[in-house]
């Protein structure tokens, strides 16, 4: 979850001025980037209890960071995030330590950024004993150990959470996950690489499932993070069936974006409860305890934030779909999407793939892929044999772009050709360790 942005104050004239925004991120082809997210679960080496914001914890890791030519973001006079050109860094509310990375041209880019990163967290890190997991839920913490961060909003979120899901504070505190972002030329262009991210966001879960214990304990899941966000809040995630109507445009998705509930609006520097009503109402009628209140196209923009669908579309694509993994996995997760969806071959025989595929085949595939990884069928096929049809076909996307990004692929590859995700290799450790799980802290450092 993002550090808050700067407030566009600009009043709503009416619903078209959500569907402009979202138009407003079509870019021509030449200027398509390709952003990384990535967040880490921290823990101390001695003991690897996972670090409090203070002391000797998150704040410290931010001070040390700052150093480094980072601008210092607060949130009621606490260190709570850092920016540095279109780069930031930002906390999830378990302390999970996020770097969402500048647009970059190149899956190369991504790589150099992410060393970088790596080398000055671990410079600021050691010092204070803390070290840092790809791994997608926190494997050994019960939910009540888990820290939580001082960012005004996840006081919002925490109370809201429990009323709509079982486990959405399992998803802030525990969960980590690795983001790839990307851009659209048009309206048609949108909706086909988000009908063609949506339909395969499940396969990208099972290729990057690393989540498979639970305090302490081997569970039954690949991807314990995919099974949480299916119980966070279901008025906001999963795979909307509206991304598949006829019709469906810029304007049909602000119309959905409009009924899904609201968490908050800022409004002098904090942030203002707005749960209970719908951004539709909000327009209508301001918020329910102040109707003094009415909504900006800042709001507009901070309440896309809050919708946790497998893709999200904001003012470009964000694929949402993957457990945080190990730093190849990390740069295999942008070269996997950006081999499919930018190259017009590729992204058409994509499309191609996935034609058949009706919304209720896509929903039941990503309820059995926690569990079952790629084991899971759809289609008649399993999604071991998806893989390989479609890592094929976003190397020769990859090929067509001439950079040489074809290498970032080999991990993924690796996997499909196995069946063994980076889930059955620790639970496979596990056994040779003798169920002694917190050793995989120190074997999945980054």
């Amino acid at each position: 979850m993002s550090n808050p942005g700067e407030a566009d104050l600009t009043p709503i004239q009416s619903a078209r001025d959500l569907a402009g925004w979202f138009a407003a991120g079509s870019k021509p082809r030449d200027q398509w980037r390709v952003g990384t997210e990535h967040e880490k679960i921290g823990f101390y080496r001695d003991g690897f209890a996972p670090p409090p914001y203070e002391p000797d914890g998150i704040a410290a890791l931010l001070e040390g960071l700052a150093t480094k030519g980072w601008e210092r973001i607060e949130d009621a006079g606490k260190l709570i995030g850092l920016k540095r050109g279109l780069a930031s860094v930002s906390l999830e509310p378990g302390g999970q330590f996020e770097l969402s990375g500048a647009p970059v041209i190149t899956i190369q880019e991504t790589e150099a950024e992410l060393d970088d990163h790596l080398r000055d967290l671990r410079a600021v890190a050691e010092p204070l004993g803390i070290g840092f997991a790809g791994l997608g839920f926190h494997p050994t913490a019960t939910r009540e150990a888990m820290p939580w961060m001082p960012k005004s909003r996840y006081a919002i979120m925490r109370e809201y959470m429990p009323r709509v899901g079982d486990m959405g504070l399992d998803m802030m505190l525990r969960t980590a996950t690795v983001q790839a972002n990307l851009d659209f030329g048009d309206e048609a262009d949108m909706v086909e690489k988000l009908r063609i991210s949506l339909a395969l966001q499940p396969l990208a879960t099972a290729l990057f499932a690393n989540s498979p214990f639970r305090e302490g304990e081997a569970t039954e899941y690949r991807t314990l993070r995919g099974h949480v966000w299916s119980r966070t809040d279901p008025d906001r995630t999963g795979i909307p069936a509206v991304a598949f109507e006829d019709g469906f445009g810029f304007e049909r998705f602000a119309d959905w974006v409009l009924d899904v509930p609201m968490y908050f609006v800022m409004r002098e520097g904090r942030f203002v409860d707005a749960t209970g009503t719908t951004f539709r109402d909000f327009m209508a009628k301001g918020l329910p305890k102040d109707p003094a209140v009415r909504a900006t196209m800042g709001d507009w923009a901070d309440h896309v934030t809050t919708v946790f669908t497998d893709v999200r579309l904001k003012r470009f694509l964000e694929m949402r779909g993957a457990d945080m993994g190990s730093a190849a996995m990390v740069s295999a997760l942008p070269a996997f999407w950006v081999g499919l969806l930018y190259d017009d071959a590729a992204q058409k025989a994509a499309a191609a793939l996935v034609r058949g595929w009706s919304v209720a085949q896509m929903q039941a595939l990503r309820a059995d892929v926690p569990m079952r990884a790629l084991d899971s069928s759809i289609g008649g096929l399993t999604l071991r044999e998806v893989a390989r049809d479609v890592l094929a076909i976003s190397r020769e996307g990859l090929r067509a772009r001439g950079h040489g990004e074809e290498r970032f692929l080999e991990p993924l590859e690796r996997i499909a050709a196995s069946g063994e995700t980076q889930a059955d290799h620790w639970l496979r450790r596990n056994a040779e360790w003798g169920g002694e799980v917190s050793r995989v802290f120190e074997e999945a450092a980054l």
